[in-house]
């Protein structure tokens, strides 16, 4: 039987049940299901709606459902169109009549939301302690690159040579970034809906603010029609994780390069890699490939999203079941390449003789010698163009560029071209070389203990 089953003369049809039915997706909102209910009928027994006696008996039928559902002893009907629907169903036969007060002053509308920002709260939480997990991974392999260093590219050209901690921090901020984001996020979503109703309030004695506080909400709804309406939450919640998913996608693409026998800077493990059908000799980078694949289908839900709530009048509509899948599915999906990626990272081997013989073509110091003459006077502009000249004549003829460069700039610019310089000459903050890339790392691993401290508050 239906939860609406009064106003009707037959039952539902077959083809509008299996249109319509949520519960092989909504049952992971169980837990935060049985953690509203509890508080809801709390509320009702304040207000004079439940006796003692018959808050005792929802209250221990509830635990009996939660504990039937760990157990997986607890038998869903043909009629449970939702999680809901069947825990009501199961309360009501194990409290009879109180059990069937359990609804009292609630409808779906608001409870499906209370649910989903429960969840959200939670898998925002280990969302973001599995980000700080790969924050810390990539902290530890720049901590012991030590002066290790690498070409840094624009265009995917070679471009300058950097210190292998600075590349690694760069991912580092990043995530830190969407670190913040998702804190940012579940601030917002931090909001109890429980006792907008249906999209009205109501008009028996109930709790909207005590309920709030005892589902642990930092807040209840302004507006009934909003509170059963909005799903912002869900909406930044996708992007967030579509963000983050973006930066584990360019992550994995270096991975990816740098893995490959044309790079070699990296030799994956053996247990964070695959092998070939055909191919023996293949070692292959999948978990890096998976995390630009899988961006894409995260950023797919965003736009699924935003698509379905574009074009909703108030209050609720049954448009908005189709939340919950993309976000399911982009908690579960972030989460994994965020655990993947940091034991791909930790297991890894950093090939430095090959990273450092890259760095050390004299042509990356290229704008050494130009900001050289700018130190002795020379617009930047002109000593552009000279180096520029000087670079094109090697080339052209088949020169070594330090000999050209030593003939017309002296043994001073000459010196610049040596393997080992040009990284050691950035000094700016935050820059690319030895002095500014030691402030980061203090900075960073101050900024994770801070990071770490108020995820876990």
């Amino acid at each position: 039987m239906t939860l609406w089953s009064g106003r009707f003369e037959g039952g539902p049809s077959e083809e509008l049940l299996q249109y319509t039915v949520s519960l092989p997706f909504d049952r992971r909102l169980a837990t935060e299901d049985l953690l509203g209910s509890r508080a809801h009928v709390r509320g009702l027994h304040r207000g004079g709606l439940l006796s003692d006696a018959e808050l005792d008996v929802v209250l221990r039928a509830l635990d009996r459902v939660e504990s039937e559902l760990a157990g997986g002893t607890f038998s869903f009907a043909p009629g449970d169109e939702d999680v809901h629907t069947a825990v009501e169903r199961r309360v009501t036969e194990l409290a009879g009549p109180a059990g069937a007060k359990l609804h009292t002053g609630r409808s779906r509308n608001d409870q499906v939301a209370t649910d989903l920002r429960l969840w959200c709260k939670s898998a925002i939480d280990a969302i973001a302690g599995d980000v700080l997990s790969l924050q810390e991974v990539l902290h530890q392999e720049a901590t012991a690159a030590g002066e290790a260093y690498l070409p840094g590219y624009t265009h995917l050209q070679r471009a300058q040579p950097v210190l292998l901690a600075h590349h690694l921090l760069a991912h580092g901020w990043a995530l830190g970034r969407d670190l913040d984001r998702l804190v940012d996020c579940r601030r917002r979503l931090d909001v109890s809906p429980l006792g907008a109703g249906a999209l009205a309030g109501s008009s028996l004695p109930l709790d909207p603010d005590g309920v709030a506080a005892d589902l642990g909400f930092a807040s209840r709804f302004e507006n009934s029609l909003d509170a059963v309406s909005d799903r912002d939450f869900v909406a930044e919640s996708l992007f967030v994780l579509s963000l983050l998913a973006v930066h584990l996608s360019r992550l994995g693409e270096e991975l990816v390069l740098w893995s490959s026998e044309e790079f070699g800077f990296l030799a994956l493990d053996d247990a964070h890699s695959t092998g070939s059908s055909m191919l023996p000799q293949k070692k292959n980078p999948d978990i890096a490939e998976l995390a630009r694949g899988k961006a894409g289908r995260v950023i797919g839900g965003l736009v699924a999203v935003l698509t379905t709530l574009k074009g909703l009048p108030l209050a609720y509509n049954r448009d908005l079941q189709e939340d919950k899948e993309p976000l399911f599915d982009a908690v579960d999906q972030v989460r994994l390449g965020l655990r993947a990626l940091a034991g791909m990272i930790a297991s890894s081997t950093f090939k430095l003789d090959r990273m450092r013989a890259a760095a050390d073509v004299p042509a990356m110091a290229a704008v050494d010698l130009a900001e050289l003459l700018v130190a002795k006077g020379m617009p930047f502009r002109e000593a552009h163009g000279v180096v520029g000249a000087l670079v094109r004549r090697a080339i052209d003829g088949n020169e070594d560029l330090a000999s050209v460069v030593s003939a017309e700039l002296g043994a001073e610019a000459a010196a610049l071209l040596a393997p080992g310089i040009a990284v050691t000459r950035r000094t700016t903050p935050g820059g690319a070389g030895p002095k500014p890339v030691a402030d980061q790392l203090a900075r960073f691993e101050a900024k994770l203990a801070v990071d770490r401290a108020r995820v876990l508050s």
